[in-house]
């Protein structure tokens, strides 16, 4: 039948997996109701055949098929009506009004078919031959056995919605953490680069006051881009790359000729949305274990290109190469950092590589998922 409560669809064969796959529409209910009323009637047909009623079995199952198609659909009709007068409602006194009506439906039916099929007729025969009381307490079964049906159904989506409410809690819920796992990660930036550099614009003051205010202004540039990035959900590349050269410049300030980098970034690239944060790790890891531990300095190269593999970003330098270093205050956690949050955002489809490159140096790789 069709539903009768503002809950997705509730139709008997909706109790058959199969047949909850088709989307609710007025075509469908009736063409269910047609299945459901032919499965009725042969079972109904087959149960009296064997029962030993001496009808031919084709006769019972025309019988049946009248009988179970002219209910069915009878109470089709009425509950599409009662859904019309009172949309939405569920309550005790909806179900009871539905009890009722397959209950009046089911007797009208059984009137209706023992007419067609040249029974008794009219209601006073009907009486008093005692066909309708067989006929009251057919109805009253069938009317039981459908409210029990719907009501199996009505269970079986209140445990469906129950579910989706659950996973989409737990959906939030890891959602949640992993934005919070993220907001630490971008949040945890090298205390003591800060501390150092505003120690060297200290030192420069008297000596060297121009230097000094050139590299405050660069502190604070760096600052500026680094904070908007780390609050941001998004980047580009591009912005990503300007942070890294904002970063070099003001280290270039401190370090003076000992370090020089490169830009080399594809211009197609440069619009690409990624993570914010992803690439100042890997600058840090080369001037910090590359270049500073190398008396006579290095080259820091930034490039990126696009791949059959997705987005990649390299990070080249010519400094010390992957040898044991002493471990420095605050240092350690940045390419852990990373891989715990490429981990987060893009599971197995991004990847850290560190490749010793052959002339001495590091090459940090970054491949993202376009």
């Amino acid at each position: 039948m069709p539903h009768a409560t503002d809950r997705p669809s509730l139709h008997p064969l909706e109790i058959f997996p199969p047949f909850r796959r088709w989307p609710r529409s007025p075509q469908r209910d009736i063409g269910f109701t047609l299945i459901w009323d032919a499965i009725v009637g042969v079972v109904l047909a087959c149960i009296l055949y064997l029962s030993g009623s001496g009808k031919p079995f084709g006769w019972l199952l025309v019988e049946m098929l009248v009988a179970s198609n002219t209910i069915g659909f009878l109470i089709h009709g009425m509950m599409h009506v009662l859904s019309r007068i009172a949309p939405g409602r569920n309550g005790p006194a909806m179900r009871a009004a539905r009890l009722l009506l397959t209950g009046c439906c089911a007797l009208l039916g059984l009137v209706i078919t023992d007419a067609v099929q040249g029974g008794s007729g009219t209601f006073d025969a009907l009486l008093h031959t005692g066909v309708l009381a067989r006929y009251l307490s057919v109805a009253g079964v069938v009317a039981l056995l459908m409210a029990a049906v719907l009501a199996a159904g009505e269970r079986r989506i209140a445990r469906e919605l129950d579910a989706a409410r659950q996973q989409e809690q737990v959906a939030e819920a890891a959602r949640l953490l992993a934005e919070a796992q993220l907001r630490t990660l971008q949040a945890q930036i090298e205390p003591h680069f800060l501390y150092n550099t505003l120690a060297n614009v200290v030192s420069l003051i008297g000596p060297d006051p121009d230097r000094a205010r050139h590299m405050l202004e660069r502190l604070i540039d760096f600052l500026r881009a680094s904070l908007s990035a780390s609050r941001a959900e998004h980047a580009t590349l591009g912005a990503e790359v300007d942070l890294a050269r904002a970063y070099l410049d003001l280290l270039t300030v401190r370090m003076g000729a000992r370090l020089r980098f490169c830009i080399d970034v594809e211009p197609s690239c440069r619009d690409a949305v990624i993570a914010p944060m992803l690439i100042q790790p890997l600058v840090e890891n080369a001037v910090m274990h590359g270049i500073e531990p190398k008396v006579e300095g290095g080259t820091v190269v930034v490039r990126a290109r696009r791949t059959d593999a997705g987005l990649c970003v390299e990070v080249l330098d010519d400094g010390a190469g992957l040898v044991p270093a002493a471990p420095r205050p605050g240092g350690g956690v940045g390419l852990s950092n990373l891989r715990e949050r490429l981990r987060t955002l893009h599971g197995n489809s991004a990847q850290v590589q560190l490749l010793e490159n052959q002339d001495g140096g590091v090459t940090s790789r970054l491949i993202l998922p376009i």
